[in-house]
């Protein structure tokens, strides 16, 4: 029989797994992602039972993390996902860190074993205790919160608490630790006017804005002549979109964009400058030398952003508008975003001023490869352009680690009306095929996921996921058949190609077909093909998987190793040269 949520506010005791499906289901969470296990089974029976919450089980507790990840970023509200102890826990950490560092809101369910046998040999024990070890001291540093329910009644106070902190600045992850019996036990269910939903803007307070910084900030701006902004993530996150295309016109601003923010200013304006960093655009560079002022808004400016920016911004004012400290020295006001956007803005003249002249995102030159190209590869910026080409402009984008990854971010635009991703928190490779599901389920748009063939093998298996559950993902891979930065880094670093990170040859779409027929899989030829086959999944209404052959030695846009080429090739002048020198990631 299924229990409603409304049956469960007129029982007097429940348990506590079943408070807790509810408690998600009234804070407006749509889906639980996660993999079962016997010490977090109750949960899952719950939530079926509940009814209010969709379960989607994942392959790897990883993924299924990047699911609720990505379901977080393009719904802007809590990711939640549900694991269970031992190994299934401990797969958790990598994709909690990321979220950790891109300061996304995730509450993670943990199950651990019955209360009763910790410390006396319970399999997958982490309580602490006699020699094992404290899953608390294993989570508290990838979390904002983490707190173990160790009976039922605290559950009331510790859920509220932990969706609190993932969703106050500085967001990121929550973890609960539930042993299975505590999951059994009843709970009184308390009054609602005690306990508001533990979710929405309510639980995360912003903090005032200092008038004086406000005041300080307006008058740097006004008194400003040429002014580059470069916006980050944190204007997605606080849906400050509108506000800052407001303030860039107010100002007559250039504005560039971090490499995991492309999708926080329109890219086809005129004002767009390009991408920031080592993925970024020569443009940015060139307006930051002739800027009087550099706005950065809701970005820390990370070295992946800044990287061959130092010393241009060593020479120009700086000034900050974010909830942390950046990594750039520069007058800062801090507090929520999109309050000192517009506190900010108020302060300006409502009248807009001329943009000036400059040459825009033209990409870098693309060099050749090392050593002969393979035979029928295509070239990334062909793959890249059949992407653009058939991109829905209200689809999401999540974009992995590696060399496509950065030919992507370097030259595909973002959508005008979703999401352009780029986990750069950790870089994990494979963190886009759940992030992407996750996302896709949440929305119900169309998403694309672009991966090299090195993140497929790491969590590809995910296109199982999208089966299942028919979710709108369009996989492209880029299959080089290599880890090709890893290749790239050894060319140029360390003196030579070691074999270990070039392949054999592998048919990632016939392999695909095979494992699930009713997917619609393609091994695109040219750069025609690749194009044809996103049309015809953009026409679909589940998942499609199409895979392009690539060159492993085409040598990416990547700042650190065009360094390398530059130099070696002499095709900088020397004035350049020794300004920028090499540029080093990792």
């Amino acid at each position: 029989m299924t229990t409603t949520t409304s049956e469960l506010r007129e029982t007097e005791t429940v348990r506590l797994a079943d408070h807790l499906a509810a408690e998600l289901a009234r804070a407006g969470v749509s889906h639980m992602f996660g993999v079962g296990g016997a010490n977090i089974e109750d949960l899952y029976d719950a939530v079926h039972r509940g009814g209010a919450v969709r379960c989607v089980v994942a392959k790897h507790e990883f993924s299924a993390v990047t699911m609720a990840d990505g379901y977080a970023r393009t719904t802007r509200r809590l990711g939640v996902v549900a694991a269970t102890s031992g190994g299934g826990a401990m797969n958790l950490v990598p994709g909690l860190a990321e979220a950790y560092a891109s300061r996304v809101p995730v509450l993670a369910l943990v199950g651990q074993p019955p209360t009763g046998q910790e410390g006396h040999g319970a399999f997958q024990d982490s309580s602490g205790k006699a020699g094992s070890f404290d899953a608390r001291e294993v989570f508290a540093p990838v979390s904002r919160f983490c707190a173990r329910v160790d009976d039922a009644d605290s559950l009331t106070e510790l859920l509220p608490r932990a969706v609190a902190a993932a969703q106050s600045d500085p967001r990121g992850p929550a973890v609960l630790l539930l042993p299975k019996d505590v999951q059994q036990a009843r709970i009184q269910v308390p009054a609602r006017d005690a306990a508001p939903a533990p979710g929405g803007p309510a639980t995360a307070s912003a903090a005032r804005l200092d008038t004086t910084a406000v005041s300080t900030v307006s008058d740097a701006l006004r008194r400003a002549g040429d002014v580059l902004v470069i916006a980050g993530e944190e204007v997605a996150a606080a849906d400050a979109r509108g506000d800052l295309a407001e303030l860039a016109r107010r100002l007559g601003a250039w504005v560039a964009v971090t490499p995991d923010a492309k999708d926080v200013f329109d890219n086809r304006d005129p004002r767009f400058a390009g991408v920031a960093g080592v993925m970024g655009h020569a443009n940015v560079e060139d307006c930051l030398r002739r800027a009087d002022l550099c706005l950065l808004v809701g970005t820390r400016l990370p070295l992946l952003a800044r990287g061959g920016l130092d010393r241009a911004l060593a020479d120009t004012d700086v000034v900050c508008l974010g909830p942390e400290t950046p990594f750039v020295p520069g007058t800062a006001l801090g507090g929520n975003l999109r309050d000192a956007l517009r506190a900010v803005t108020a302060r300006l003249p409502s009248h807009p001023r001329p943009c000036p002249p400059h040459a825009g995102p033209v990409p870098a030159p693309m060099p050749g490869p090392l050593l002969r190209a393979g035979e029928r590869t295509v070239p990334h910026a062909q793959a890249v352009a059949a992407v653009e080409a058939a991109l829905p402009q209200d689809a999401h984008v999540f974009v992995d680690a590696g060399n496509a990854g950065a030919s992507a971010v370097h030259l595909l635009p973002a959508p005008r009306h979703g999401r352009f991703v780029v986990a750069v928190g950790m870089g994990g490779m494979g963190y886009t095929f759940g992030a992407g599901i996750g996302a896709a389920l949440a929305t119900g748009r169309r998403t694309y996921v672009l991966a090299g063939d090195g993140a497929f093998f790491m969590h590809g298996m995910e296109v199982h996921t999208a089966v299942e559950y028919d979710a709108p993902v369009t996989f492209v891979i880029f299959n080089n058949n290599a880890h090709a930065m890893c290749a790239m880094r050894e060319e140029f670093l360390q003196g030579g190609v070691r074999s270990d990170d070039l392949f054999a040859r592998t048919d990632l779409a016939a392999g695909v077909t095979a494992a699930f027929p009713s997917l619609d899989a393609t091994g695109a030829a040219d750069a025609a093909h690749l194009r044809t086959a996103l049309l015809r999944s953009n026409a679909g209404d589940g998942p499609a998987f199409v895979a392009v052959d690539c060159d492993p030695r085409e040598i990416p846009p990547f700042l650190p190793f065009q360094s390398f080429t530059d130099i070696t090739n002499n095709t900088q002048n020397k004035e350049s040269s020794d300004e920028r020198g090499v540029v080093h990631v990792g």
